[in-house]
């Protein structure tokens, strides 16, 4: 087995984000008093790796970030963790990534409102074969399809698993998904582009593409996953969420450390719905990632809750 340079290459957004605590959402054109705010790091692929990072992986990130103040807070956790971060650039008369956040205070869960400086736009160039094929997998997100899917072709020839972090449906993404192995997309994501507003029918789409595992996570509920063969039904772990932000990302974080740890498919589900629960307890996108240990010893204390199949019929309010 060839040895490779480090465990995760993860190419796509980083964000600063305004993180906003609110006692419920105001009515349209009103106004309402913030509880508390924070301004914090985030961003799907840069959260993604600091857990793994956390998790007792090597990671390196490629990414953009402005020539503004903000690229230092982003990049600041990732360097103290260990993440190499020489392949990042900087785009000199950009702004850095940013949302605003609404975190309700009273259920944990969140609005986004985010902003991208279309200089900030990933290139094929910028991910080079030799970063690629130095990694033991690949991760990446949806932000900039079209260049990254040279990045996911390069990876699956080489051998080397390609993991997705999929929000919504967009303008390439399909080309990007014929050499994506484990797309782990959102349960609109998953309705969206079935065309039948199924989740399954979603999954078999994605399967059809080239997927090894398709995988829909589906917040408190958990995780749904298909093969082709089989079906796996992954609750989520029941917790009183402080702030749902980032808890997408640690999922995808363990999934991909439970994946190059060998582990199968129920059991990659099982720890990447552990991790986003513990990811929830705190406030910001990586104010919760957890390390091996923690991990592990909620595990050994918590059970998942019941299963919600996300097809069934929903109640109305």
């Amino acid at each position: 087995m060839t040895e490779r340079a480090f465990d995760v290459l993860g190419v796509g957004q980083n964000s600063l984000d305004h993180v906003c605590t609110l006692d419920g959402l105001p009515a349209f054109a009103g106004k309402a008093a913030m509880q508390g705010y924070a301004r914090l790091p985030g961003g799907q692929v840069a959260t993604a790796l600091l857990a793994c990072t956390r998790l007792g992986l090597r990671t390196r990130y490629v990414g953009r970030v402005g020539d503004d103040e903000a690229a230092a807070v982003v990049l600041a956790p990732l360097r103290a963790a260990g993440v190499d971060v020489d392949a990042v650039q900087r785009v000199p008369g950009a702004s850095t990534q940013l949302a605003v956040i609404l975190v309700d205070r009273a259920s944990g869960e969140r609005t986004v409102l985010w902003y991208r400086d279309p200089r900030l736009r990933l290139q094929p160039e910028d991910v080079p074969a030799g970063l690629v094929e130095a990694a033991r997998l690949l991760h990446l997100d949806g932000g900039d399809p079209e260049s990254t899917a040279r990045a996911a072709e390069r990876a699956r020839r080489a051998g080397i698993p390609v993991l997705l972090d999929a929000d919504a449906p967009g303008a390439g993404i399909e080309k990007l998904l014929a050499h994506v192995d484990f797309p782990i997309v959102s349960r609109g994501f998953a309705e969206t582009f079935s065309g039948t507003g199924s989740v399954r029918d979603g999954l078999d789409r994605l399967l059809g593409l080239g997927a090894r595992l398709a995988v829909v996570t589906l917040g408190a509920d958990g995780a749904l996953a298909r093969d082709g063969r089989s079906e796996i039904e992954s609750a989520g772990f029941r917790v009183t969420p402080r702030d749902t932000t980032g808890a997408g990302d640690v999922f995808h974080a363990a999934f991909a450390w439970a994946l190059l740890r060998g582990l199968d498919a129920e059991r990659m589900l099982r720890m990447a719905n552990a991790a986003a629960a513990l990811a929830c307890l705190a406030p910001g996108a990586q104010g919760g990632l957890p390390t091996r240990s923690e991990l592990e010893a909620f595990l050994a204390r918590h059970e998942p809750g019941p299963w919600r199949d996300p097809d069934a019929p929903r109640r109305k309010p």
